[in-house]
């Protein structure tokens, strides 16, 4: 099970910051260790105003906020991480008019990276707009005067 704190923040990660706020970004749910977030289909958020598809930077957007998520949801903790590398394998044109999911789930976990596998779509994983895979960093906190680097370094790994 989660740590409950995170899990009390995790909607407020998902939408909180100016740009995901301004998206319409939403935390969908949780299951095991993959998370769901959805975007609504608005106009603005259209690339090609002819045919209505959603714009392309919005899904690699998507992609990797909801794969940050999973990265904390992995680490059990809101930590600062940064996106080192990531790639996105565009497969279809969005649906016009509906709303876009993402799914993302960390698969490998150290104490410096993360790796995360995410998909984007409008129904089902099984039909991705789009598919990522990403690297995350993971900021560590910075050392304490006073005490043994080996030492917090340990007790940064054993948290």
């Amino acid at each position: 099970m989660p740590n409950p704190e995170l899990l009390a923040i995790l909607p407020q990660l998902a939408s909180g910051s100016a740009h995901t706020h301004a998206l319409g970004f939403r935390l969908e749910s949780i299951e095991g260790q993959r998370v769901r977030m959805r975007v609504p289909y608005r106009p603005e958020l259209v690339g090609d105003p002819a045919s209505g598809v959603l714009s392309g930077g919005l899904v690699s957007t998507l992609l990797d906020h909801v794969g940050g998520m999973s990265v904390w949801l992995a680490m059990d903790q809101f930590q600062s991480i940064a996106t080192l590398d990531m790639r996105v394998d565009y497969m279809r044109a969005a649906s016009p008019g509906r709303d876009l999911l993402a799914e993302a789930e960390c698969y490998q976990l150290n104490r410096t990276m993360a790796f995360v596998r995410a998909w984007a779509f409008e129904d089902s994983p099984d039909n991705p707009v789009a598919a990522s895979q990403a690297a995350y960093i993971i900021h560590k906190p910075a050392l304490r005067d006073g005490g043994s680097d080996q030492a917090q370094i340990q007790n940064q790994a054993n948290a």
